[in-house]
């Protein structure tokens, strides 16, 4: 694992706190479901499009 794939690796995790952290504290008082799902769908489509960034490099040599 080379430092690019790290730096990738930090930023998922990142994210994947942040939807833990970010509902439970700043959304706490938002009482309609939405809110959370809202914040989730955003931070899903971060870790697709980081996930794509991550592997687009990768190469099969055979």
């Amino acid at each position: 694992m080379n430092r690019k794939e790290k730096i990738w690796g930090l930023i998922i995790l990142i994210i994947v706190f942040l939807g833990y952290l970010i509902p439970y504290t700043f959304l706490s008082n938002v009482t309609k479901w939405y809110g959370s799902f809202l914040l989730w769908s955003i931070l899903a489509i971060l870790i697709i499009l980081v996930n794509y960034f991550l592997t687009k490099s990768w190469r099969d040599d055979k």
